[in-house]
């Protein structure tokens, strides 16, 4: 593609160094990647954000659909990308990385920003809403998919009253070629933008009153189990307390986003075009969302169900992902069909005695790992941390030449049997789905 050649040329081997100073002491935020550090253009003393990843093609492709994005006004710009080797100090030797110089957002987080406002007012929640779905509407249009709307991942220019709402982070962003409409997926082919208009949907919601729409306000510090039963049957309601005095637009514009069925979601131009977002009302009424995200732990219950959720529609990509048994090009099943025997009940099979490494199990293995960390599951007498360690050990048999999930379980402090640290266990899946990716894009390529 000549995007991805143009983002080669544009990448300099030069060392940062050389035209930045870094402060490898504050950070601004933390992605799933490593925390964001501020860096100064030596020749202005101008302060930017410095994002740093290990120099994957993941990451490579991050960059790229992040510059392709970059034109916008309402996403952060990309100023430069460094490939440089960079040992960090628990780190043995160098080791090949993208610095990635972004625009530095003063202004904070959305929620934080609204926290701040004390008179934050549904006019103002109406205007945030256009600049993040203009910002949508780019990305869509170039058929790129954001995949991670989150209020973390919103972020102000400045602290001035009018300053602009940008959209960042593209680590999850993905291009939709319609690469699943084959014949035997397109009944369960849903676009991946589809993800990204439900999360505004909900942010939406949390601007206008200050707690999710899948669980009450009064349980916000923890997430309650039958909050993924809400999602499923998309039930939530517009309590009176907080709702009376928001208009009837508003409500209309969220239950059209949050509708269970992608398919009957809004589009991001029905996003646009409604009224809520076109009003020449006051829509002067103060939210009450200002009064509760000034608590902290509000915030966080918020943020962790919002990324959960996130997580899960992401990870729901890999269902339709596995080729049909009958399609698979497999030694083992031809040699088995060929003297008509039945493979047993599970349609992934490892001969070990043959040596045959089939890559379906190997990708089975790391989703149990995802489903253990979303979804944790443990047998009678077992917990669910021993449960984890005991999928991992699997899925660590089957995949010993990933460099991706060596350098996770590293990272994660993996001693061969075990995790020695308390394991982030959505940040685990995030990265096993990345694994799976990789995988699955070098087993296609053979």
């Amino acid at each position: 593609m000549s995007e991805e050649s143009d983002m080669e040329k544009a990448i300099k081997e030069t060392s940062i160094l050389e035209e930045y100073s870094i402060n490898w002491t504050q950070k601004l935020g933390a992605g799933i990647s490593g925390p964001v550090r501020v860096c100064v253009k030596k020749s202005t003393q101008e302060r930017f954000a410095l994002k740093i990843l290990l120099d994957r093609p993941k990451a490579r492709n991050e960059v790229r659909l992040h510059m392709m994005c970059a034109t916008h006004p309402n996403i952060v710009q990309i100023i430069e990308v460094f490939a440089n080797s960079v040992q960090f100090p628990h780190e043995s030797s160098p080791r090949a990385r993208l610095l990635i110089v972004m625009e530095m957002m003063e202004g904070g987080e959305l929620f934080h920003r609204i926290s701040q406002h004390r008179h934050f007012t549904e006019k103002q929640a109406s205007q945030v809403t256009k600049q993040i779905a203009l910002a949508l509407r780019h990305c869509h249009l170039l058929n790129i998919a954001h995949r991670d709307l989150k209020p973390e991942n919103l972020l102000f220019k400045d602290n001035s009253l009018d300053a602009p709402v940008k959209l960042c982070d593209f680590g999850f962003a993905k291009i939709d070629q319609g690469d699943l409409m084959t014949p035997q997926f397109t009944p369960y082919y849903v676009a991946p933008q589809s993800c990204d208009l439900w999360s505004l949907g909900v942010i939406i919601y949390v601007m206008l009153c200050g707690y999710p729409p899948f669980y009450s306000k009064h349980h916000s510090r923890t997430i309650p189990k039958d909050m993924r039963r809400k999602i499923m049957t998309g039930s939530f309601e517009f309590p009176e307390e907080e709702w009376s005095q928001i208009s009837e637009m508003a409500k209309d514009v969220v239950r059209k986003l949050l509708k269970v069925k992608p398919e009957e979601r809004l589009t991001i131009e029905g996003v646009l075009d409604h009224p809520w977002l076109n009003s020449t009302e006051a829509l002067d009424n103060v939210l009450p969302s200002a009064q509760l995200m000034m608590d902290k732990a509000v915030v966080a219950g918020i943020q962790q169900a919002h990324a959960e959720q996130l997580a899960n529609m992401r990870i729901q990509d890999l269902k339709v992902s596995l080729k049909p048994l009958h399609s698979v090009n497999n030694p083992i099943l031809r040699k088995r069909k060929l003297l008509g025997t039945k493979p047993k009940d599970s349609v992934y099979i490892h001969d070990h005695e043959n040596g045959a490494e089939d890559s379906n199990v190997a990708l089975e293995k790391l989703r149990d790992v995802i489903a253990q960390c979303i979804l944790p599951q443990a047998g009678k007498g077992e917990n669910e941390d021993e449960k984890l360690n005991e999928v991992m050990q699997e899925a660590w048999k089957y995949n010993r030449e990933c460099k991706l999930l060596r350098d996770t379980l590293q990272s994660f402090s993996w001693n061969g049997r075990g995790f020695t640290d308390k394991v982030d266990r959505l940040k685990l899946a995030e990265i096993v789905k990345q694994v799976i990716e990789e995988q699955t894009t070098s087993h296609e390529s053979q």
